[in-house]
């Protein structure tokens, strides 16, 4: 007969940790990423707790994640821990061991933060695009994109190629010239497939005429500014841990 794998104790603590993704580890991926947390915590001495079962893992959560290539200054996640820790000297430990590029920006204990999972505190993001499309051309596509009544585009994801419409998940977009080229301010709402910003780019290719790509100049830059709890009556976005 096959032992028991151990029990093991739920978390005594449990911290939210928001991140940022800056420079060339922009092009990190979500398991990139998640590799290299562990290995931070490991070599930080945080007292992570772990699953129960045959195969334990360390009780860490992630959600939200920007899609690879895309900088962010709004990424989370959430460790479980087996021992109270203090959430600054936690922060500290981790920063110094993080690459560079993968930075700390905050560490709260769940009990101070906002009640609920925190995938469900990430209902809304802002973001900016920028693009070497001349600054009337983007203002066209917006335009174009703004009007239409849905916009429908296609994404391969983990169930298939899947269609959707981008156009309702935008709540705000927006263009402006910068140096070299237009910046698109936008606000997404989130819901089921997430709709992203490269989504709408592809939404503003197809319906406003915009050209992106190699042979138009460069690929798109994205950063998300702020994720969080939108507010449907004020067009917010809310901070998930305070």
């Amino acid at each position: 007969m096959r032992q028991q794998p151990e029990q093991q104790a739920p978390p005594v603590q449990r911290l939210r940790i928001r991140y940022a993704k800056r420079g060339r580890l922009r092009f990190t991926s979500h398991r990139d990423f998640s590799r290299a947390f562990e290995r931070a915590v490991a070599r930080a001495r945080i007292p992570v707790a772990y699953s129960s079962g045959f195969n334990p893992h360390p009780r860490i959560s992630y959600a939200g994640a920007a899609p690879t290539g895309a900088a962010s200054e709004a990424e989370y996640v959430e460790l479980g821990l087996r021992e109270t820790v203090d959430p600054a000297a936690t922060k500290a430990a981790l920063d110094e061991v993080m690459p560079d590029g993968l930075d700390l920006l905050d560490v709260v204990d769940t009990a101070t933060s906002p009640k609920g999972a925190l995938a469900d505190l990430l209902t809304g993001s802002e973001w900016i695009i920028d693009l070497p499309t001349a600054p009337e051309a983007a203002a066209a596509a917006v335009e174009a994109f703004l009007g239409a009544e849905e916009v429908i585009v296609s994404r391969m994801t983990k169930k298939g190629l899947r269609e959707f419409d981008a156009r309702s998940a935008v709540v705000r977009l927006g263009s402006a010239p910068r140096e070299g080229g237009s910046r698109l301010e936008l606000l997404l709402k989130h819901g089921t497939p997430t709709v992203r910003p490269d989504d709408v780019v592809t939404g503003l290719e197809r319906i406003g005429g915009l050209k992106v790509g190699p042979e138009h100049g460069g690929l798109p830059l994205l950063t998300r500014l702020s994720q969080g709890v939108f507010d449907e009556a004020s067009g917010t976005i809310g901070d998930p841990l305070h």
